[in-house]
């Protein structure tokens, strides 16, 4: 939708201190490997106490206990999960199907062994197994339990803790009413309403003039919302579909082999490629040609993006066994809170990225290949801009870390 750099403005002008980014290969991934991605940066800066994160359910019992299951990778489980993909589910519903499954299979519901302590728990400690199941099926469950999953895996001593979503899901399409707000909060006060980051995007997407993005200036702090407004149509926003004659020239140019290297990409989605040979059609018409029963949406896209972008599964793999994350890139902090670019310069364990242009003397040649990508995905987005706007934004060797 909008840079990476106003983002990190945004977050700066709104409370927080540091803002790092999340390389490419990790930001594009599904949920279990951007939880790995975020879990193993921030437990690498060697400054981070507790993780916070937004669920529907808003208590950390149940979600953890389904990460510490996840995270054993139970035999039984794993046939569970291939069994239903098999019959042509989708990973996330095969397996929350699977999970339920395999709880009414064992006997080890118990939490006792977890030693959370968390005083906003709601369950007792041997929880239902419907619960227990239908936790996967919210999408900031999901990704809670992955971060907690990732945690667990890399034995990271930061604390996880869960807030509770209110009022708009995840997915839900329309903004939220200052009523809904106020039955929430128990008052009409506050001028601003939560609504979902889908909403908002679509509200962006689909406006024609400044004045239909109006209806998100309660959703939204009012200097995002000056920032939103003073670039609209200018530098943003920018969607899939600004990217779309390159993909399709990127699928027209590969063979069947050559794409089954990208990451997301199967065999059988190579073929499900190779067969769509009508260029005519938006990336959204053609992601829906792609699309199968247990092939998502989000899938799908992520797989286009990932061939666009070069991300390939030998490289990634590499990346999972070399411990993720291998930088710190820092796109923005605050003056008063450099103090902590000092503490993880000096305790972290993780090299820390101010300048891109310094960076070949800072890393590996494996992390050198990483941000390579991270720098070639922020130049096609500064050329979509061009193409689109005919406005220049400075390349990444140019491009200063955002400081208020």
């Amino acid at each position: 939708i909008i840079d990476k750099y106003s983002r990190a403005k945004m977050a700066l002008e709104n409370g927080v201190d540091l803002v790092l980014e999340l390389p490419v290969c990790y930001a594009t991934a599904s949920a279990e490997y951007f939880g790995f991605g975020a879990v193993s940066l921030l437990d690498k800066l060697g400054i981070v106490d507790d993780l916070c994160f937004g669920s529907e359910l808003g208590d950390l019992t149940p979600l953890a206990k389904i990460a510490d299951i996840l995270s054993k990778k139970p035999k039984k489980l794993e046939f569970l999960i291939r069994k239903f993909i098999s019959e042509g589910n989708s990973f996330p519903v095969a397996r929350e199907k699977a999970f339920r499954e395999y709880l009414d299979s064992v006997d080890n519901h118990n939490i006792d062994n977890l030693n959370l302590d968390d005083p906003n728990s709601t369950v007792s400690n041997t929880m239902d197994t419907d619960y227990l199941s239908a936790a996967l099926s919210k999408p900031n469950n999901i990704l809670g339990i992955e971060y907690i999953k990732a945690l667990i895996t890399i034995a990271s001593s930061i604390n996880p803790r869960s807030i509770k979503r209110e009022l708009a899901g995840y997915h839900d399409k329309e903004l939220s009413s200052s009523d809904e707000k106020a039955s929430i909060c128990g008052s009409n006060n506050s001028s601003s309403v939560i609504s979902s980051a889908t909403a908002i995007r679509e509200i962006i997407e689909n406006s024609t003039s400044l004045k239909d993005l109006y209806p998100i200036s309660n959703s939204v702090p009012q200097d995002v919302f000056e920032l939103l407004s003073s670039e609209y149509r200018k530098t943003h926003p920018i969607t899939i579909e600004d990217f779309g004659s390159l993909i399709k020239y990127k699928l027209m140019s590969e063979s069947k082999e050559t794409m089954f290297a990208y990451v997301d990409i199967s065999e059988d989605f190579a073929d499900r490629i190779g067969n769509v040979s009508d260029t005519h059609m938006s990336i959204k018409e053609l992601a829906n040609n792609l699309k199968t029963k247990n092939l998502t949406m989000t899938r799908v896209n992520r797989a286009l993006i990932h061939s666009l972008l070069n991300i390939r599964k030998d490289n990634f793999d590499e990346y999972n066994k070399q411990g993720y994350t291998q930088y710190a890139r820092v796109l923005g902090v605050k003056k008063e809170s450099s103090q902590l670019l000092r503490k993880i310069t000096e305790g972290g364990r993780i090299p820390v990225i101010t300048k891109v242009s310094d960076a070949r003397k800072e890393l590996s040649p494996l992390a050198m290949n990483m941000l390579s990508e991270d720098i070639f995905a922020a130049h096609l987005y500064n050329q979509a801009v061009y193409e689109k706007y005919g406005v220049y934004l400075a390349n990444e060797y140019k491009r200063g870390i955002v400081i208020l």
